[in-house]
């Protein structure tokens, strides 16, 4: 009988890891897809409704997440920064201040905060690690990048969306020694120290790959993708970003590397546009080294996300400001749309680009082929259109500085 209740115990231990409901940047995985099939297939031809809007939430880049009862999102106001959370109706429950935010080159947030059960997890645009409740608002620890772990700055600020897995969270401060830590999400309690490559960090939001004999933290530094074994926090291996000779590498030369890795069926994709640009790495089966399949250096995409849907990358370029589709086998561009730089999500049907214009399309991707079905045009909010958009229950949630608009997409 006791056997029994250990067994009991253990299994009902794992059932508790395995349930574990994340909310994060850019979706599950981070891959930017949002399943849902019950959306329009097509816009109204006057634009598309308006559910609500707020323009209280601060300055700001960083998407919001979504949950079924609440939105939190990050946004500065005087210096500070503050996590919101509101209710689906877009009424603010509740602010609490994390400290100082990004005033510098773009001032605002930078990045989505993580939600894992009750916790919320925050990173500053200085580089800072914060934990909230997410019920309450009680900020439950925090850790000061700079002072306790010799981080170092972006030239135009830490932009990460913190990773977390079981009862570990991933970050990179950038130090010279403590260039990626690995906390206890709990209470901040250090798991391990990577010395990395010694760069400061590269703008980048980690994933995790799980595969059957290891997980791997997968993320940007300046100068280089890392695989790290999530376990022990060892270096697997490197893929270097070599258009910048080692003598002129410096903060904001080379090292902006906004988009987070795609993971498949055994292969890595990373756009990197101030680096090796479009990039298919073969993983071998242990995880243990990388080998490169193809690189594509016209595809320039610096911080707008892609999308990888029936073997074809979709993506946009900065210097064509164009929307591309790309062969995931040879590399090679298929099509593409003068649309404008843009960011890309997707419903898992269609895609949704939202350029820096303002301007939002719904776009049927056709195995390569794309089509504009329609379009219309963000009138609220002011700066840059640089946030990511995030699909949730039929609606489309679109952050533009102070301002966060759901639209109705519901079939």
């Amino acid at each position: 009988m006791t056997k029994l209740i250990c067994i009991s115990i253990i299994l009902l231990s794992f059932s508790v890891t395995f349930s574990q409901e994340i909310e994060q940047w850019r979706g599950k995985d981070r891959k930017g897809i949002y399943p849902d099939s019950t959306l329009l297939k097509k816009w109204s031809a006057d634009g598309q409704k308006m559910i609500w809007s707020t323009d209280s939430i601060g300055n700001g880049y960083g998407s919001p997440i979504i949950t079924d009862k609440n939105i939190y999102i990050l946004g500065e106001i005087d210096s500070l920064g503050y996590l919101f959370k509101l209710d689906l109706n877009g009424k603010i429950l509740w602010k609490s201040s994390y400290g100082n935010e990004w005033i510098k080159t773009f001032p605002g947030s930078r990045s989505a905060p993580t939600l894992v059960d009750n916790l919320i997890y925050v990173s500053s645009g200085l580089g800072n690690v914060y934990c909230f409740d997410a019920t309450t608002g009680k900020k439950e620890w925090s850790m000061d990048m700079q002072t306790d772990f010799h981080g170092r700055s972006t030239y135009h600020g830490h932009s990460e969306s913190i990773l977390v897995s079981g009862d570990d969270l991933f970050f990179v401060p950038g130090g010279a020694d403590t260039n990626i830590i690995s906390l206890n999400r709990f209470n901040g309690e250090i798991n391990w120290v990577c010395k990395g490559k010694g760069d400061i960090p590269g703008y980048n939001s980690p994933i995790l790959i799980e595969l059957n004999n290891r997980k791997i933290v997968v993320l940007f530094t300046a100068y280089n993708l890392l695989g790290i074994d999530a376990l022990s926090g060892k270096i697997l291996w490197t893929h270097e970003q070599d258009n910048i000779p080692i003598d002129k590498r410096q903060p904001g030369n080379g090292d902006t590397h906004s988009n987070s890795a795609y993971y498949e069926n055994g292969f890595i994709y990373y756009i990197a546009g101030d680096g090796n640009c479009a990039v298919k790495l073969k993983l071998s089966d242990d995880g243990s080294e990388v080998a490169q399949v193809w690189r594509n250096k016209n595809i320039d995409n610096f911080m707008s996300g892609f999308i990888l849907k029936d073997n074809v990358i979709y993506s946009c370029t900065n210097s064509f400001k164009n929307l591309v589709s790309i062969n995931a086998d040879s590399g090679e561009v298929m099509d593409s749309l003068k649309i404008g730089i843009g960011v890309l999500i997707s419903d898992g049907n269609l895609l949704y680009y939202y350029n820096q214009k303002g301007e939002t399309y719904l776009i049927n991707p056709n195995n390569g082929k794309m089509e504009t079905i329609s379009s219309f045009k963000v009138t609220k909010g002011s700066r840059e259109h640089f946030a990511h958009p995030v699909i949730n229950k039929g609606v489309l949630y679109i952050r533009h500085g102070k301002s966060l608009m759901a639209y109705d997409i519901k079939g």
